[in-house]
């Protein structure tokens, strides 16, 4: 057997095989460019023009970039036949496909043309095979690329014809069944998440909650809640102005002050649904004692060690769970600014910019942390429900009103005064602890279902490359 080491390991090949360089097997690699932009005739074509990102998101033809035939010309790209394998040698190392259709490429992108003998489905799907490999060998400071004398070395295991033509059919059998796994597994993926998003919307609606009013008819509705919760967002703010005002040696004649307190103002309820029996709606700076925005330029605080960092890739939609996968520690600078984003629990975070409106709540326990410019921070009073709140900014209903918020033609986020404008429907607070309830028990099952769904696919993802290892090793044939 021919034996080759790669960055998978040492491939055997069957006697009839051999290992070649890529180069041998190939009668041309066609090259592509960029026809400069300052032409706009260059521009308005109707050749497409591909880059990596179309190889990304397979787009459809309309929607790609096309040139005309005298940007072909007066520049380094290429006319490339339809069904011929295209790879990227820079940006997205190693990402291969075959257009159906005649196009034009760019830099980034190579078109391999084999020789008699050589099946174009085969070297594609060796190409994705190795596609780990490829970017181990790619160099470069800032972006790593392939140069063409590299891309010529890499080692191809020459079949037969006929063995080439067996296992690509083979490969494309066993990736059918498995595209067919992993639809399901995706389908049964979006109807969780409508199952989520219906679960979310019954409950903030008070559907979950219908048997529950009949059994308590007694409970203290929550237009009292409400008042409990104004009395101390008052209170609140006379101990911090009294605190402000001791700091500063100010001893207060009479209570004239007290008169700066401004009473937040309640939702218009003209346009908004009508409510269950015993709750009200509110608008979300009643229930907030508190609402800021992260510190900027705080990259020169990062550290392998130290309280965390919260971003954007902490929070997520149609969950209030903070995603900690990925986080960045810092040790924040001494003063006010550190003080003034560190989070506490019980406290909502929600994106402010690109991706809006996503949530996560602080839990009981979390560790120091710190949030960046791009998420809000907003502090319900401790009399709010935060869990209860924070679920409802998630779902469909609040979430529809943070897009209506962001909505403007030189608006990109949302500001601190569009995160006190929403309006929330505000029940019982022992009915809030029944709903939390029912959200518990029906999305926990749902939880376990993802989790399952989640191994499933990234074990599905491993058998491809096991059965591409297999195939280019004369295992499957």
């Amino acid at each position: 057997m021919s034996r080759h080491r790669t960055v998978t390991g040492q491939l055997e090949l069957p006697k009839n095989w051999k290992w070649v360089p890529l180069g041998e097997i190939l009668s041309k690699i066609i090259g592509g460019g960029t026809p400069s932009k300052s032409n706009p005739s260059y521009w308005q074509g109707k050749i497409p023009w591909l880059t990596i990102k179309d190889m990304r998101t397979r787009r459809p033809i309309d929607s790609i970039d096309h040139i005309s035939e005298v940007a072909i010309k007066e520049s380094s790209t290429n006319i490339i036949p339809a069904d011929t394998v295209i790879i990227a040698t820079r940006v997205g190392l190693g990402k291969v496909i075959r257009v159906p259709y005649d196009s034009t490429i760019n830099q980034d992108l190579k078109a391999l043309i084999p020789k008699a003998g050589i099946d174009k489905s085969y070297l594609e799907y060796w190409i994705v095979s190795i596609a780990d490999y490829l970017e181990s060998i790619g160099s470069g400071t800032t972006v790593k690329g392939i140069r063409l004398e590299t891309l010529k070395e890499i080692p191809f295991p020459l079949a037969p014809p006929e063995d080439q033509k067996r296992i690509v059919a083979e490969i494309e059998k066993q990736f059918s069944r498995l595209d067919e796994a992993v639809a399901s597994l995706k389908r049964i993926q979006v109807n969780l998440k409508r199952y989520k998003a219906a679960v979310l919307k019954a409950a903030v609606e008070g559907k979950l909650t219908e048997q529950w009013r009949k059994d308590h008819p007694n409970a203290e509705p929550a237009d009292q809640l409400l008042k409990r919760i104004l009395a101390e967002r008052h209170a609140k703010w006379e101990a911090e102005e009294q605190a402000k005002m001791k700091a500063k040696g100010i001893n207060p004649k009479d209570d004239s002050w007290k008169k700066k307190y401004k009473e937040p103002a309640g939702p218009d309820t003209a346009n908004l649904p009508e409510l269950p029996d015993g709750w009200v709606w509110v608008k979300s700076d009643q229930l907030f004692s508190f609402v800021t925005s992260g510190s900027r330029g705080w990259a020169c605080y990062y550290s392998e060690t130290g309280p965390i960092f919260l971003r954007m890739g902490n929070l997520d939609h149609e969950t209030i769970s903070l995603d900690l996968s990925d986080i960045q520690r810092v040790q924040p600078p001494e003063g006010a600014e550190g003080s003034r984003t560190r989070v506490v629990a019980g406290d909502i975070l929600i994106s402010i910019t690109a991706d809006v409106g996503m949530i996560g709540m602080v839990p009981d326990g979390f560790e120091v942390a710190y949030i960046n410019q791009h998420v809000s921070l907003a502090r319900p009073l401790t009399i709010v429900n935060s869990t209860y709140l924070a679920w409802f900014l998630a779902c469909k209903t609040g979430q529809d009103q943070f897009k209506e918020l962001q909505r403007g033609a030189t608006k990109v986020g949302l500001g601190l005064d569009d995160i006190r404008t929403v309006n929330a429907p505000l029940p019982p607070s022992k009915e809030q602890k029944a709903i939390l309830e029912e959200i518990d028990r029906r999305l926990s099952v749902t939880q376990e279902l993802e989790t399952t769904i989640e191994t499933n696919l990234k074990r599905a993802e491993r058998l491809r490359q096991t059965i591409l290892q297999r195939a280019f090793s004369g295992g499957l044939v």
